[in-house]
């Protein structure tokens, strides 16, 4: 019987950790709703999390460096705006600011890590 808690247990963490980890991606979306809510929320549910639930680290880690690299981007895009090509760069930045943390939160339901493309790694 007290292997069966622990499987519980250990099941129940599982599950709540993939939730807390889509959750951790959708937040990005935030930003779309409340400006720099898609910056703070997902900062926050992973320093929060990543204590009680392991697993949360590394996809917090993931969103991080995705979080930095956008600023990154928006910042050389807007510079380049002044050029005219700035403009389809930023509109390349929207979509995939809405796709990959959709793509996240979905494979992190799943189980499973998924790191950004186009990101670098900042925080191993």
């Amino acid at each position: 019987m007290n292997d069966e808690t622990s499987e519980s247990n250990n099941t129940d963490n599982e599950r709540e950790t993939r939730t807390w980890a889509m959750f951790l991606h959708f937040s990005l979306l935030a930003g779309f709703v409340v400006p720099m809510a898609g910056l703070v929320t997902p900062i926050i549910i992973w320093q929060i999390q990543k204590n009680k639930l392991p697993g949360i680290d590394e996809h917090g880690k993931v969103v991080a460096n995705w979080l930095i690299l956008l600023i990154i981007y928006g910042v050389v895009s807007g510079l380049l705006t002044f050029i005219l090509i700035g403009f389809p760069m930023l509109i390349v930045l929207v979509v995939v600011s809405i796709i990959f943390p959709i793509i996240g939160g979905i494979k992190a339901n799943d189980g499973q890590l998924w790191k950004y493309p186009l990101s670098i790694q900042f925080f191993k």
